[in-house]
């Protein structure tokens, strides 16, 4: 080791105080760090000195913050360099083993600094898969959120829109025939009071439902009306005054209860939008039963209600609820909670003009005769 000089000295104190930077601007550090070992050794610094330490922390903080190949490039040309100038300046034929130490402990050093870069790297990727991770989830639960709220908006209101239009139209006739009819007034009264009485009582399954705990699989399937409900269905459109002539086409066979369900929904509302918006009308309802689908089909020939605020002949508001060119209008849900039963179970919706005039209905819905239960 050569003798501590002031030289030696004020070069240590420069160097020292440059790795304080060493974090901010490595490779200037590093550069800065093997020229003073380098002007150290052409001073005659000698083949050990405690200066040589002062490079491998720099070489570790380089690597620490760099990419791989930059670190280990720059941690080989500075063994290169340190190691050459002590060759060099030691005048000695072969590789001394302080030359062989120096080497080792660049080598060491950016091996340290390119480990600890890596593990601050599988740290953060895992970091970044638990947010991931945790912002998936959020979203999940959303998603479900949403689902469940649409799920719970199509109940209620296929639950209830029919029940109340029929109380509607009733509580209309009474209205108007009560002074010169009150026979006819009182039974449309009974209506409504029926009517009322069925609309509490599937309100009250429904958030029976909703308030039992558990998976929805678990649940039991009331209120789950199928076909087999549709004459009492029809029943009560007639007894409010609406003609409906109601046809099962094919031979009929037991579906998956969701398919049930849909067609028995779609035919409800195609009926409760008829009596609110067709006026005087007859409505064809045709149920059709194919190898692998059933087709259900909702047309009247009324003319429709004007949409307020609207003139002419294409302001007209269809039986279902839709302009002329099928689409919803005003601000129901009926069409788009029939929509999506229609696809929540692989079918298709469609609703339109009818030939001539009114309005038809449209959905086929996938039942192949090996899916039937």
């Amino acid at each position: 080791m050569g003798p501590l000089t002031a030289d030696t000295v004020a070069l240590a104190a420069v160097m020292c105080a440059a790795l304080v930077f060493r974090r901010a601007r490595p490779r200037i550090v590093l550069a800065v760090e093997v020229g003073g070992v380098v002007l150290h050794q052409i001073l005659g610094g000698g083949v050990r000195s405690p200066l040589d330490l002062i490079p491998a922390i720099a070489v570790a903080t380089l690597a620490a913050h760099s990419p791989r190949r930059v670190a280990w490039t720059a941690g080989t040309a500075c063994a290169v360099v340190l190691a050459g100038t002590r060759v060099i300046t030691s005048e000695l034929a072969s590789m001394p083993p302080e030359v062989v130490g120096q080497i080792a402990w660049i080598c060491m050093a950016t091996a340290a600094g390119d480990g600890l870069r890596s593990r601050r790297a599988h740290i953060a990727a895992i970091e970044e898969r638990a947010v991931r991770a945790e912002r998936t989830r959020e979203e999940e639960a959303q998603r479900r959120v949403m689902e469940e709220r649409l799920r719970i908006a199509r109940e209620l209101h296929d639950v209830l829109a029919h029940h109340i239009a029929l109380i509607n139209v009733q509580a209309q006739v009474a209205a108007h025939v009560m002074d010169a009819r009150p026979r006819e007034a009182r039974e449309a009264l009974g209506h409504i009071r029926r009517a009322g009485r069925a609309a509490l009582d599937e309100l009250r399954t429904t958030v029976g439902l909703l308030r039992q705990p558990g998976a929805a699989e678990d649940l039991p399937t009331e209120p789950a009306p199928g076909l087999d409900r549709l004459p009492d269905l029809i029943n009560s459109f007639t007894a409010a005054g609406l003609e409906v002539d109601c046809r099962l086409e094919g031979t009929p066979r037991p579906l998956p209860s969701p398919v049930e369900l849909t067609a028995f929904r779609v035919v409800q509302e195609a009926l409760t939008n008829v009596s609110k918006h067709a006026g005087e009308a007859s409505t064809r309802v045709r149920i059709t039963y194919g190898r692998r689908d059933l087709t259900v089909d909702v047309t009247d020939d009324g003319n429709g209600g004007r949409v307020p605020g609207t003139r002419g002949a294409g302001a007209t508001k269809g039986a279902n609820g839709a302009n002329g060119t099928g689409e919803p209008t005003g601000t129901g849900h009926g069409l788009l909670g029939m929509r999506e039963r229609a696809l929540s179970v692989g079918g298709t919706f469609s609703v339109g003009p009818a030939p001539g005039r009114g309005f038809r209905v449209h959905a086929v819905l996938p039942a192949p005769e090996t899916s039937a239960i």
